[in-house]
């Protein structure tokens, strides 16, 4: 399938359009983001606490609960190099250990991305600068009460949601 043409570009990401051809002969366009891929991290502290953002949202127009997570610098950047880089922006620590919780697709219907999850622990304070167009509250909450809240709606973030989920049953499965 060729792009028909790119309706808009950034650093890492594009827009490419599509005209396709239906079984019936019409001919249709469609948009696909073309994405490099992104991060996203449990961070869980020595307490068992887990560190979230508190983050505004300029497509919902909110702040919302979320956690760590970030794009690759390109398609070719090692998922942990990012997890290690994002943690360190986004919540100021580095951890000891990283721990793969899976890869999943976020919008198949309309992008390529890819999203790698990770539970992050062994933290230390070792912070890098923020991104420039951030603003980052981090706070801390217990792994039970943010797997409740994924569960009863008050964490609406899909992806954070299962992030947590999986971290809970990783953790569970090691005990």
């Amino acid at each position: 399938m060729d792009v028909k043409k790119t309706a808009w570009e950034s650093e890492k990401w594009r827009l490419d359009i599509y005209e396709l051809t239906k079984p019936d002969g019409a001919q249709v366009e469609t948009a696909v983001v073309r994405h490099p891929g992104a991060v996203m991290l449990v961070p869980v502290d020595e307490k068992g606490m887990v560190l979230m953002l508190k983050q505004y949202r300029l497509p919902l127009d909110e702040t919302i609960l979320e956690v760590p997570a970030g794009t690759r610098e390109t398609k070719e950047e090692p998922w942990l190099i990012c997890a290690q880089r994002e943690l360190r922006e986004e919540t100021g620590h580095r951890a000891a250990e990283f721990h793969d919780l899976g890869l999943l697709w976020p919008l198949p219907g309309t992008s390529d991305e890819e999203l790698m999850l990770y539970l992050a622990t062994g933290l230390t304070h070792d912070p890098l600068p923020q991104d420039f167009d951030e603003e980052i509250e981090v706070v801390r909450i217990g792994l039970d009460e943010l797997c409740a809240m994924a569960l009863d709606g008050r964490m609406q973030d899909m992806k954070s949601g299962l992030a947590v989920l999986r971290a809970q049953a990783y953790l569970a499965s090691r005990a």
